[in-house]
Protein backbone atom coordinates (compact mmCIF):
# COMPACT_ATOMS: atom_id res chain seq x y z
CA UNK A 1 0.00 0.00 0.00
CA UNK A 2 1.23 3.53 -0.70
CA UNK A 3 2.56 5.57 2.02
CA UNK A 4 3.11 9.37 2.33
CA UNK A 5 6.08 10.78 2.14
CA UNK A 6 6.83 14.49 3.17
CA UNK A 7 3.47 16.50 2.01
CA UNK A 8 3.37 15.67 -1.65
CA UNK A 9 4.80 12.49 -2.34
CA UNK A 10 3.62 9.20 -2.32
CA UNK A 11 5.71 6.26 -1.73
CA UNK A 12 4.38 3.24 -3.68
CA UNK A 13 5.47 -0.62 -3.10
CA UNK A 14 4.35 -3.28 -5.83
CA UNK A 15 3.79 -1.71 -8.60
CA UNK A 16 6.35 -2.65 -11.98
CA UNK A 17 6.38 -1.97 -15.88
CA UNK A 18 6.10 -5.03 -17.28
CA UNK A 19 5.94 -4.18 -20.84
CA UNK A 20 6.64 -1.00 -22.93
CA UNK A 21 6.63 0.26 -26.44
CA UNK A 22 7.90 3.29 -28.27
CA UNK A 23 6.70 4.32 -31.82
CA UNK A 24 7.43 7.11 -34.05
CA UNK A 25 6.80 9.01 -37.51
CA UNK A 26 9.33 9.02 -39.97
CA UNK A 27 10.95 12.35 -38.92
CA UNK A 28 11.62 10.58 -35.22
CA UNK A 29 12.66 8.34 -36.59
CA UNK A 30 15.51 9.93 -38.48
CA UNK A 31 16.61 11.73 -35.06
CA UNK A 32 19.34 10.10 -32.55
CA UNK A 33 17.10 7.94 -31.09
CA UNK A 34 15.33 6.26 -34.16
CA UNK A 35 16.75 2.96 -33.77
CA UNK A 36 15.29 2.52 -30.02
CA UNK A 37 11.71 2.79 -31.51
CA UNK A 38 9.65 -0.10 -31.39
CA UNK A 39 8.23 0.84 -34.52
CA UNK A 40 9.22 3.59 -36.91
CA UNK A 41 6.44 4.37 -39.73
CA UNK A 42 7.19 6.44 -42.92
CA UNK A 43 3.94 7.09 -43.75
CA UNK A 44 3.14 9.71 -41.56
CA UNK A 45 -0.52 9.07 -42.24
CA UNK A 46 -0.17 5.53 -41.26
CA UNK A 47 -2.68 4.67 -44.36
CA UNK A 48 -5.09 6.57 -42.48
CA UNK A 49 -7.84 8.95 -43.81
CA UNK A 50 -6.69 12.35 -41.69
CA UNK A 51 -4.42 13.11 -39.01
CA UNK A 52 -6.16 12.41 -36.66
CA UNK A 53 -7.23 9.25 -37.22
CA UNK A 54 -3.21 8.22 -37.77
CA UNK A 55 -2.48 9.03 -34.67
CA UNK A 56 -5.01 6.52 -33.22
CA UNK A 57 -3.00 4.23 -35.08
CA UNK A 58 -0.03 5.60 -33.38
CA UNK A 59 -1.22 4.83 -29.73
CA UNK A 60 -2.42 1.63 -30.86
CA UNK A 61 0.36 0.58 -32.45
CA UNK A 62 2.01 1.35 -28.74
CA UNK A 63 -0.56 0.00 -26.83
CA UNK A 64 -0.91 -3.32 -28.30
CA UNK A 65 2.81 -4.14 -28.20
CA UNK A 66 3.58 -3.30 -25.00
CA UNK A 67 0.60 -5.76 -24.04
CA UNK A 68 2.26 -8.40 -26.54
CA UNK A 69 5.97 -7.16 -24.42
CA UNK A 70 4.79 -7.77 -21.01
CA UNK A 71 3.56 -11.40 -22.09
CA UNK A 72 -0.15 -11.04 -21.95
CA UNK A 73 -3.77 -10.58 -23.16
CA UNK A 74 -5.78 -7.43 -23.44
CA UNK A 75 -8.64 -9.15 -21.19
CA UNK A 76 -6.31 -9.22 -18.24
CA UNK A 77 -6.26 -5.31 -18.26
CA UNK A 78 -8.26 -3.89 -15.33
CA UNK A 79 -8.19 -0.11 -16.62
CA UNK A 80 -6.41 1.58 -19.48
CA UNK A 81 -4.87 5.41 -18.60
CA UNK A 82 -4.74 7.53 -21.46
CA UNK A 83 -5.16 10.59 -22.75
CA UNK A 84 -3.64 13.00 -25.97
CA UNK A 85 -4.01 16.44 -26.94
CA UNK A 86 -7.16 16.72 -29.11
CA UNK A 87 -10.35 18.15 -28.33
CA UNK A 88 -12.33 15.41 -26.28
CA UNK A 89 -9.18 13.29 -26.49
CA UNK A 90 -10.27 11.75 -30.05
CA UNK A 91 -7.29 10.30 -30.88
CA UNK A 92 -7.40 8.21 -27.35
CA UNK A 93 -11.03 6.98 -27.62
CA UNK A 94 -10.32 5.41 -31.06
CA UNK A 95 -7.50 4.36 -30.73
CA UNK A 96 -8.27 2.02 -27.40
CA UNK A 97 -12.16 1.63 -28.38
CA UNK A 98 -11.47 -1.80 -29.61
CA UNK A 99 -9.45 -3.33 -26.68
CA UNK A 100 -12.93 -3.45 -25.00
CA UNK A 101 -10.99 -2.21 -21.92
CA UNK A 102 -11.82 0.11 -18.95
CA UNK A 103 -10.76 3.39 -19.97
CA UNK A 104 -10.14 6.27 -17.89
CA UNK A 105 -9.91 9.48 -19.78
CA UNK A 106 -6.98 12.26 -18.86
CA UNK A 107 -6.08 15.52 -19.79
CA UNK A 108 -2.83 16.79 -18.83
CA UNK A 109 -0.99 18.30 -22.22
CA UNK A 110 2.04 17.02 -22.74
CA UNK A 111 2.13 16.00 -18.76
CA UNK A 112 0.04 12.85 -20.10
CA UNK A 113 2.44 9.99 -19.63
CA UNK A 114 3.84 10.57 -16.53
CA UNK A 115 0.15 11.34 -15.06
CA UNK A 116 -1.17 7.97 -16.72
CA UNK A 117 1.99 6.64 -14.94
CA UNK A 118 1.31 8.24 -11.55
CA UNK A 119 -2.51 7.07 -11.51
CA UNK A 120 -1.48 3.46 -12.77
CA UNK A 121 1.12 2.96 -10.17
CA UNK A 122 -1.41 4.49 -7.51
CA UNK A 123 -4.20 2.12 -8.95
CA UNK A 124 -2.09 -1.40 -8.63
CA UNK A 125 -0.61 -0.26 -5.51
CA UNK A 126 -4.00 0.14 -3.86
CA UNK A 127 -4.90 -3.27 -4.91
CA UNK A 128 -7.75 -1.34 -7.18
CA UNK A 129 -6.05 -3.12 -10.27
CA UNK A 130 -3.75 -6.04 -10.53
CA UNK A 131 -3.36 -4.69 -14.31
CA UNK A 132 -3.33 -1.26 -16.28
CA UNK A 133 -1.98 0.29 -18.74
CA UNK A 134 -0.67 4.13 -19.20
CA UNK A 135 -0.32 5.98 -22.48
CA UNK A 136 -0.82 8.55 -24.77
CA UNK A 137 0.55 10.27 -27.95
CA UNK A 138 0.31 13.26 -30.40
CA UNK A 139 0.79 13.69 -34.05
CA UNK A 140 2.52 17.02 -35.97
CA UNK A 141 -0.13 17.67 -38.20
CA UNK A 142 -3.06 16.80 -36.42
CA UNK A 143 -1.88 18.90 -33.13
CA UNK A 144 -0.40 22.34 -35.61
CA UNK A 145 -3.75 22.40 -37.17
CA UNK A 146 -5.92 22.16 -33.83
CA UNK A 147 -3.56 24.37 -31.68
CA UNK A 148 -1.88 26.91 -34.32
CA UNK A 149 -2.02 27.26 -37.73
CA UNK A 150 -3.49 24.86 -40.75
CA UNK A 151 -0.54 23.03 -42.40
CA UNK A 152 -0.86 24.96 -45.44
CA UNK A 153 -0.39 28.34 -44.02
CA UNK A 154 2.87 28.12 -43.99
CA UNK A 155 3.61 30.07 -41.30
CA UNK A 156 7.08 31.42 -39.96
CA UNK A 157 8.24 29.73 -36.71
CA UNK A 158 9.69 31.01 -33.74
CA UNK A 159 13.00 30.46 -32.27
CA UNK A 160 11.09 29.20 -28.63
CA UNK A 161 8.35 27.28 -30.24
CA UNK A 162 9.19 23.46 -30.41
CA UNK A 163 8.22 20.56 -32.82
CA UNK A 164 4.97 18.56 -31.95
CA UNK A 165 5.77 14.96 -31.89
CA UNK A 166 4.44 12.13 -34.36
CA UNK A 167 4.49 9.21 -31.62
CA UNK A 168 3.13 7.33 -29.07
CA UNK A 169 4.26 5.64 -25.87
CA UNK A 170 2.46 2.61 -23.52
CA UNK A 171 3.50 0.87 -20.25
CA UNK A 172 1.70 -1.80 -18.84
CA UNK A 173 1.67 -1.64 -15.04
CA UNK A 174 1.38 -4.56 -12.51
CA UNK A 175 1.38 -5.96 -9.17
CA UNK A 176 4.12 -7.97 -9.39
CA UNK A 177 6.73 -9.43 -12.55
CA UNK A 178 9.88 -8.51 -13.75
CA UNK A 179 10.81 -5.38 -14.59
CA UNK A 180 11.22 -1.18 -13.68
CA UNK A 181 9.56 -0.42 -10.48
CA UNK A 182 7.39 2.40 -9.91
CA UNK A 183 8.95 4.15 -6.41
CA UNK A 184 7.02 6.97 -5.82
CA UNK A 185 4.81 9.55 -7.01
CA UNK A 186 4.43 13.07 -6.55
CA UNK A 187 1.34 15.29 -8.57
CA UNK A 188 1.86 18.93 -9.41
CA UNK A 189 0.01 22.22 -8.49
CA UNK A 190 -1.32 24.27 -11.26
CA UNK A 191 1.34 27.06 -12.18
CA UNK A 192 0.78 30.31 -13.98
CA UNK A 193 3.37 33.04 -14.55
CA UNK A 194 0.95 34.71 -16.81
CA UNK A 195 2.71 33.86 -20.25
CA UNK A 196 0.93 34.14 -23.35
CA UNK A 197 3.30 33.06 -25.86
CA UNK A 198 1.78 29.83 -27.49
CA UNK A 199 5.09 29.77 -29.39
CA UNK A 200 7.62 29.47 -26.07
CA UNK A 201 5.48 26.74 -24.12
CA UNK A 202 8.74 25.88 -22.42
CA UNK A 203 8.92 29.08 -20.57
CA UNK A 204 5.25 29.01 -19.02
CA UNK A 205 6.16 25.10 -18.05
CA UNK A 206 9.35 25.27 -16.97
CA UNK A 207 8.39 27.03 -13.60
CA UNK A 208 5.68 23.70 -12.84
CA UNK A 209 8.70 21.37 -13.25
CA UNK A 210 10.61 23.70 -10.58
CA UNK A 211 8.01 23.29 -8.10
CA UNK A 212 7.31 19.62 -8.23
CA UNK A 213 11.22 18.86 -8.02
CA UNK A 214 11.15 20.86 -5.32
CA UNK A 215 8.56 19.33 -2.98
CA UNK A 216 9.83 16.05 -4.03
CA UNK A 217 13.53 16.90 -2.46
CA UNK A 218 12.11 18.17 0.24
CA UNK A 219 9.30 15.48 0.97
CA UNK A 220 12.34 12.88 0.70
CA UNK A 221 15.29 14.82 1.56
CA UNK A 222 16.98 14.07 -1.40
CA UNK A 223 19.16 16.03 -3.78
CA UNK A 224 19.11 16.06 -8.03
CA UNK A 225 22.78 14.61 -7.50
CA UNK A 226 21.27 11.31 -5.59
CA UNK A 227 19.32 10.27 -9.00
CA UNK A 228 21.14 8.59 -12.43
CA UNK A 229 18.76 10.48 -14.35
CA UNK A 230 16.58 13.43 -14.37
CA UNK A 231 14.64 13.71 -17.10
CA UNK A 232 12.20 16.38 -18.17
CA UNK A 233 9.61 16.12 -20.81
CA UNK A 234 8.79 18.25 -22.98
CA UNK A 235 10.75 21.73 -22.13
CA UNK A 236 13.01 21.94 -24.93
CA UNK A 237 15.90 23.96 -24.63
CA UNK A 238 14.40 27.47 -23.40
CA UNK A 239 12.46 25.75 -20.84
CA UNK A 240 15.43 23.34 -19.71
CA UNK A 241 17.93 26.00 -19.48
CA UNK A 242 14.67 28.22 -17.43
CA UNK A 243 14.40 25.00 -14.96
CA UNK A 244 17.89 25.07 -14.13
CA UNK A 245 18.04 28.67 -13.59
CA UNK A 246 14.70 28.15 -11.75
CA UNK A 247 16.04 25.39 -9.30
CA UNK A 248 19.46 26.79 -8.64
CA UNK A 249 17.22 29.90 -6.97
CA UNK A 250 15.70 27.13 -4.72
CA UNK A 251 19.52 25.76 -4.01
CA UNK A 252 18.98 22.27 -6.15
CA UNK A 253 21.60 21.96 -8.99
CA UNK A 254 20.83 19.84 -12.10
CA UNK A 255 24.17 18.31 -13.29
CA UNK A 256 25.17 16.27 -16.20
CA UNK A 257 22.48 13.66 -14.84
CA UNK A 258 20.00 16.29 -16.09
CA UNK A 259 18.11 16.01 -19.86
CA UNK A 260 14.88 16.29 -21.38
CA UNK A 261 13.00 14.29 -23.65
CA UNK A 262 12.57 17.17 -25.91
CA UNK A 263 16.26 17.67 -26.53
CA UNK A 264 17.00 13.98 -27.01
CA UNK A 265 14.50 12.94 -29.74
CA UNK A 266 15.94 15.23 -32.30
CA UNK A 267 18.99 16.57 -33.62
CA UNK A 268 18.14 20.33 -33.24
CA UNK A 269 20.59 21.50 -35.54
CA UNK A 270 20.35 19.13 -38.55
CA UNK A 271 16.46 18.72 -38.32
CA UNK A 272 15.29 22.30 -37.84
CA UNK A 273 13.21 21.91 -34.76
CA UNK A 274 13.38 25.59 -33.37
CA UNK A 275 13.93 24.76 -29.40
CA UNK A 276 13.23 20.80 -29.75
CA UNK A 277 10.16 18.33 -29.28
CA UNK A 278 6.80 18.77 -27.59
CA UNK A 279 3.77 16.88 -27.43
CA UNK A 280 2.47 14.35 -25.23
CA UNK A 281 4.25 11.54 -27.67
CA UNK A 282 7.71 13.20 -27.01
CA UNK A 283 7.85 12.45 -23.29
CA UNK A 284 5.75 9.11 -24.04
CA UNK A 285 8.26 7.70 -26.68
CA UNK A 286 11.80 8.61 -25.78
CA UNK A 287 10.66 6.91 -21.82
CA UNK A 288 9.06 3.82 -23.29
CA UNK A 289 11.59 3.04 -25.43
CA UNK A 290 15.35 4.45 -24.87
CA UNK A 291 14.97 5.42 -20.92
CA UNK A 292 12.92 2.07 -19.83
CA UNK A 293 15.46 -0.37 -22.05
CA UNK A 294 18.61 1.56 -20.23
CA UNK A 295 17.23 1.10 -16.69
CA UNK A 296 16.63 -2.71 -17.46
CA UNK A 297 20.15 -3.01 -19.19
CA UNK A 298 21.99 -1.28 -15.64
CA UNK A 299 22.51 2.01 -16.89
CA UNK A 300 20.27 3.84 -14.91
CA UNK A 301 19.21 2.70 -11.23
CA UNK A 302 17.32 5.46 -10.53
CA UNK A 303 15.66 8.05 -12.54
CA UNK A 304 12.95 10.70 -11.91
CA UNK A 305 10.71 11.11 -15.16
CA UNK A 306 8.84 14.63 -14.67
CA UNK A 307 5.83 15.28 -17.42
CA UNK A 308 5.35 19.20 -18.23
CA UNK A 309 2.25 19.52 -19.62
CA UNK A 310 0.99 23.11 -20.94
CA UNK A 311 -2.73 23.27 -20.16
CA UNK A 312 -4.04 25.37 -22.73
CA UNK A 313 -6.87 25.30 -25.18
CA UNK A 314 -7.30 26.91 -28.56
CA UNK A 315 -10.25 28.48 -26.90
CA UNK A 316 -8.67 30.15 -24.10
CA UNK A 317 -5.47 31.61 -26.41
CA UNK A 318 -7.99 33.23 -28.72
CA UNK A 319 -9.41 34.62 -25.28
CA UNK A 320 -6.11 35.80 -24.59
CA UNK A 321 -5.33 33.80 -21.46
CA UNK A 322 -2.46 32.80 -20.26
CA UNK A 323 -0.86 29.25 -19.96
CA UNK A 324 -1.55 27.10 -17.08
CA UNK A 325 1.01 24.51 -16.30
CA UNK A 326 1.75 21.54 -14.40
CA UNK A 327 3.99 18.82 -13.72
CA UNK A 328 3.65 15.15 -12.40
CA UNK A 329 6.67 13.00 -11.15
CA UNK A 330 7.32 9.53 -11.08
CA UNK A 331 10.12 7.93 -9.37
CA UNK A 332 11.79 4.67 -11.17
CA UNK A 333 13.96 2.09 -9.58
CA UNK A 334 15.70 -1.01 -11.14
Amino acid sequence: MSQRIGRYTLQLSTPVITGFAGVAGKKEGEGPLGEYFDKVFEDTKLGQKSWEAAESALLTSAVTTAITKAGISSDKIDMIFVGDLLNQSIASTFGVKDLAVPHIGLFGACSTMALSLCLAGVFVDAGSADCAVAATSSHFCSTERQFRFPLEYGGKRTPTSQWTVTGSGAAVVEAKGDGVKINAVTFGKIMDYDIKDANNMGAAMAPAACDTLKRFFEDTDSRPEDYDLILTGDLGKVGADLLCQLLEREGYVLGENYNDCGLMIFDLKQQQVDAGGSGCGCSGAVLCSLILNEMLKGKYKKVLFVGTGALMSPTSTQQGQAIPAVAHLVMLTA
